[in-house]
């Protein structure tokens, strides 16, 4: 964590993001007058241009966002499930016809791409190209949330990421160990890559990413709006470019696509109330359950109580519960299972001194490949996703929000935002929130320290641990673990911020992807 200003010893407020310079755009909001919320767009916005491949205009996402009085939004622009040339409106069965090229002839469907993802002591299947690529939100979520709760108009937002891909970004080492993880996916189109594997050889640590036509496209979204991208020249051509190569998103999807604002989901934990992403996405509701579990036994929790929370939590993961997500009667019956203590209802997390808070998850999964030439669009890969599509691929109505594992959260203390947090990592996300919640409310640690701390992961029998964890504990208890030399991008990618009793500021960004956070005084 570093503290950026004039030394004067007034904290306007506290940005963690995924990497140094999204957090300094983030920073600068809130030195030109900017709230908490126009930090976390700012941030979003830059973070496209120096945290490419996991994050992009062809992403998707949730805000959170809470006052200073405790009332809370969350915008929910996360992707959608496309094909509705095909099918037909919502709520129909799931894309399974091809479709037509000009002239009535047959189109060919595209099949995905399976692609391995090694992180040294573990690798995970992806799946791209084009027909893993569903309907983006994240221009249309800037966009919205800038209208709602900004105090800077949306082009002073948009300018740092437009500058940023314009100059170039010159690759730390963590995003150059992402563009190695995902050098299958880099090299699977000649578009992308022009821009991570230019001559043949990928991108290292060190070399200048310049992304053009990103810069571009940032402009336009910030004097134009989303408009461009969902019903303009971008919308055509990104539904030109997939359809004509057998994927599904086409510009009916992109014409009727929506910025959705939903209720966080509240669960009680230590005597405070932790708001968080609601229904239909998974992770927040998941993250909910593990909480009530562990708020059931006296704290801080040992890894062994942590563990079994986690695998117990996997086990309510079942295909009544996947396709209960959308049923609020379904909801509502889970809430009440759980003991009551839940309420009716690249991450970037943000304080500031009037008491704001802003927690924002966006993604582009492990990205398609898929560049459309001329719109600064790198297409997201989420309908590849394993972890978001448990029972199986294109399973999902045109139209149907996926189910994500992205959960922000910020965590209120007296009706005052003490803490927000949120992650990247896929399935690991639940994971890495529930432990840094449990380190700064059970442990007392700063954000930092938090999320510095080492983690554990369960899933399918096994546990994952980094160094530092009690593995001869969970051994003793009949745990399999499988251990990591160091700390790694597989645990997730969290971001937290926080205020302390006493009105202090800390934040913590995590050290797995190159995080950074900043407490800006005046």
């Amino acid at each position: 964590m570093r503290r950026a200003g004039t030394g004067a010893g007034a904290e306007l407020g506290v940005v963690a993001a995924g990497h140094l310079i999204s957090a300094r755009a983030g920073a600068d909001a809130l030195r030109d007058g900017g709230n908490a919320v126009d930090a976390a767009v700012a941030a979003m916005l830059a973070s496209l241009a120096c945290e490419p491949l996991l994050t992009g205009l062809g992403a998707g996402g949730y805000l959170l966002a809470v006052a200073p009085e405790g009332d809370a939004v969350l915008l929910d622009f996360f992707v959608e499930a496309p094909g509705r040339a095909l099918v037909g409106a919502p709520g129909q069965a799931a894309v399974e016809a091809p479709g037509s090229a000009p002239g009535g002839l047959p189109r060919p469907r595209a099949e995905m791409i399976s692609v391995p993802v090694s992180f040294g002591d573990a690798v995970q299947e992806f799946h791209i190209g084009v027909a893993s690529a569903g309907t983006y939100g994240l221009p249309a979520g800037a966009c919205e949330a800038q209208r709602r709760f900004c105090r800077l108009p949306l082009a002073r937002l948009a300018e740092p990421g437009a500058r940023l891909a314009r100059e170039g970004v010159a690759l730390n080492a963590a995003q150059a160990y992402v563009v190695r993880l995902l050098r299958e996916t880099v090299t699977s189109t000649p578009e992308a890559a022009a821009l991570f594997a230019p001559g043949g050889r990928l991108l290292a640590e060190g070399d200048v990413l310049r992304q053009p036509e990103l810069a571009e496209a940032l402009d336009r979204l910030g004097a134009e709006g989303p408009d461009p991208f969902y019903r303009g020249d971008i919308a055509s051509a990104v539904a030109a470019w997939v359809t004509a190569r057998g994927g599904l998103l086409g510009v009916e999807d992109l014409a009727a696509y929506q910025v959705i604002e939903r209720p966080p989901l509240r669960v009680v934990y230590r005597g405070r109330e932790v708001a968080i992403n609601p229904p239909p996405s998974a992770g927040g509701i998941l993250v909910a359950h593990a909480l009530a579990l562990l708020d059931a036994q006296p704290g801080p929790p040992g890894v062994v109580a942590l563990v079994d929370a986690m695998e117990r939590t996997q086990r309510e993961r079942s295909p009544a519960f996947l396709q209960g997500l959308c049923d609020p009667s379904f909801v509502t019956a889970f809430l009440g299972r759980i003991g009551g203590r839940l309420g009716s209802t690249t991450h970037i997390a943000t304080l500031d001194r009037d008491g704001w808070a802003c927690s924002v998850t966006c993604s582009n999964g492990s990205a398609s490949g898929v560049v459309v030439p001329g719109t600064g669009v790198h297409l997201n890969n989420m309908l590849g996703e394993q972890d978001l599509n448990p029972l199986g691929f294109h399973r999902h109505p045109p139209g149907r929000r996926l189910p994500s594992m992205m959960a922000p959260a910020v965590v209120l203390r007296d009706g005052a935002a003490e803490l927000a947090v949120g992650s990247a990592g896929s399935n690991r996300i639940r994971s890495a929130i529930l432990q840094t919640i449990v380190r700064c409310v059970d442990e007392g640690l700063d954000a930092q320290a938090a999320v510095r701390a080492p983690r554990v992961h369960w899933e399918d029998g096994l546990v994952y641990a980094e160094p530092g964890i009690d593995v001869e504990a969970l051994e003793r208890a009949g745990r399999r673990v499988r251990r990591f030399r160091e700390l790694n991008l597989f645990f997730g990618g969290a971001q937290a911020v926080r205020r302390d009793a006493s009105g202090r500021l800390s934040g913590g960004g995590d050290p797995r992807r190159g995080g950074a956070a900043l407490v800006v005084e005046a």
